[in-house]
């Protein structure tokens, strides 16, 4: 199932996604209120074309906080370390993990905006989780039991003020640097999901890779930042990323895809 927030005529909603085998259309089902608000929700009704006039989709949830893995696959932390930007090549056996604030998210078709601060943008394509329920001091083994569903994500990152900056709170937190989306897909196959990236509409390979090699696992992931925070119903865990990452410049299209979830398309504009 996936689960939309998206605005008709500037009026922010949730839905549901429906294909119509008559048509094979794509709708949104509206539903009467927010899907983790801790009661149950129904659809309205209404049945709105996805591709209708004035029907615009917007990040999927606007999370408390976004947590990231940092080196969380291998093929990456030998991709940093041959850059230059990593002081070893080997993913750490410990988890490294950082944070976004909710105000770096941003839908699909919103701009990436490039912060005056940097001459070094750089895309990073990852599957994100969508948090379901409060998690504290969850087991590994019941760890999938408190997620949402996924989507994509891109973790813009500026280089140089990773670099520079002795934290990454620049370097990742700035406004516009997390875009979500297109949608929460619920049922998804989690343990081996193609990720890829394509600048310009031309896919770069050495950014491609599967979830099949994180070196922590979700549900480890999961179990790992609950014994240290309560993550939120909403909240959202950027699982990696799988190998290269690269340069984004003003005007550049970035496309993030994960087979079984779909496509989120940003531009990048000067700030």
């Amino acid at each position: 199932m996936r689960i939309a927030r998206f605005a008709h005529n500037d009026v922010p909603q949730y839905a549901f996604i429906q294909k119509d085998s008559a048509d094979g259309k794509e709708y949104l089902v509206p539903l009467d209120g927010y899907p983790l608000g801790g009661r149950p929700v129904k659809p309205t009704g209404d049945r709105i074309p996805l591709d209708s006039d004035g029907v615009r989709l917007l990040a999927p949830i606007i999370p408390s906080k976004v947590y990231g893995l940092a080196k969380n696959y291998q093929a990456h932390a030998a991709y940093m370390h041959e850059q230059g930007q990593a002081p070893v090549a080997q993913a750490p056996a410990e988890m490294v993990v950082f944070m976004k604030p909710s105000t770096s998210v941003i839908g699909p078709d919103d701009p990436i905006v490039m912060p005056a601060c940097s001459r070094d943008m750089n895309y990073e394509p990852e599957v994100a989780v969508v948090m379901g329920r409060i998690a504290k001091n969850v087991p590994v083994e019941e760890a999938m039991k408190y997620v949402l569903g996924f989507t994509c994500v891109n973790d813009v990152t500026l280089r140089d003020l990773q670099q520079s900056d002795p934290m990454w709170t620049r370097a990742k937190g700035f406004d516009t640097s997390c875009p979500l989306g297109p949608w929460i897909e619920t049922e998804f196959a989690w343990q081996a999901a193609h990720i890829s990236f394509s600048l310009n509409g031309e896919e770069v390979p050495e950014a491609s890779g599967t979830t099949a090699n994180l070196v922590h696992s979700i549900p480890e992931q999961i179990a790992f930042i609950s014994s240290f925070a309560t993550l939120l119903p909403g909240d959202v865990i950027m699982t990696g990323t799988p190998h290269a990452s690269g340069q984004l410049k003003p005007g550049d299209e970035a496309v993030v895809k994960v087979d079984g979830i779909g496509e989120l398309r940003n531009v990048v504009v000067q700030g």
